[in-house]
């Protein structure tokens, strides 16, 4: 079985992660996408229209992404076919034990315009600067004095095994639609269901799906400052909080349902659109475009 996957050191070792879950050999197959390139951020399919084409030219026979890079609609016909268990999906923050722990005036380090928007609204006193690179690059920044505190996917470091570097766990953040999961994605009945089996975790299924339909009903894109974060329940249902806001996290809003996956993004994105989430969104997306 051909694995594509991009090349940088968190997607091989995800991509190796998965391998052995598969195993009978599986060959890891790195592919430079989109946003390797260098495409911006408004480009939403970045990271996994490359790993698309080569799903549909044969090139490859399953592509393993991070499930927050994913948009809610998929290349043609292509589908997600397994999640594996989730790591945790909160954020971390790098440089000082907590948000509230900062000093006024802070500068604290991220490229997501989700973390952006809610820890202005945590803390509107400290200053947000742009930061990307890779994990190595982006502790490096922290390392020289750039900033004072870097937010990165707690996931991610766990994955790299640098899960010391993380100085606290950012609990008041809203993660993204599929933070802290992968996603395999192929085309519809090439894989042996074995082999899926294997692979699959229900819960961890469940509840992305849950929070890719909360972000597909809102209308939201990957480049809006959107939350969605689904955990079960004993009873089978998850719970489901979302939240949009403002770049500048001068308003926004969340909420929190407890349904059955297959209803809990529709119910709660109804509510949330109830409230003004769509003129929120509007308004977010031409603070972007400026």
């Amino acid at each position: 079985m051909r694995i594509g996957t991009r090349g940088s050191a968190l997607a091989l070792a995800q991509a190796e992660w998965v391998a052995r879950l598969l195993g009978n050999g599986a060959e890891i197959v790195k592919i430079t996408t989109l946003g390797d390139r260098g495409a911006t951020a408004q480009d939403k399919s970045r990271w996994v229209s490359e790993l698309e084409r080569a799903l549909v030219e044969g090139r490859i026979d399953v592509a393993v992404h991070s499930a927050k890079d994913v948009p809610t609609e998929l290349g043609q016909d292509l589908e997600l076919v397994a999640i594996p268990e989730r790591a945790d999906a909160r954020d971390a923050i790098c440089g000082s034990p907590s948000l509230s722990a900062l000093a006024p005036g802070a500068r604290i380090g991220t490229s997501s315009v989700r973390r952006m928007a809610q820890i202005h609204a945590v803390r509107a006193d400290i200053e947000v600067v742009e930061l990307r690179g890779n994990v190595d690059t982006r502790l490096h920044k922290l390392a020289e004095g750039q900033v004072d505190a870097i937010v990165l996917a707690l996931a991610g470091l766990q994955r790299l095994g640098r899960e010391a570097e993380a100085d606290g766990v950012m609990s008041e953040l809203v993660p993204a639609a599929g933070q802290g999961a992968l996603a395999l994605q192929a085309r519809p009945g090439t894989l042996d269901p074995g082999a899926l089996d294997r692979v699959t975790d229900q819960a961890a299924m469940a509840c992305v799906a849950a929070e890719r339909a909360l972000v597909h009903a809102l209308g939201a894109s990957c480049n809006t400052p959107v939350g969605a974060h689904a955990r079960p329940l004993d009873d089978g249902r998850v719970q489901l909080v979302g939240w949009v806001g403002l770049p500048d996290g001068s308003a926004w809003l969340r909420d929190s349902v407890s349904a059955s996956p297959a209803e809990a993004g529709a119910e709660c994105a109804e509510r949330m659109l109830a409230a003004g989430a769509a003129e929120l969104l509007r308004e977010a997306e031409q603070e972007l475009a400026v």
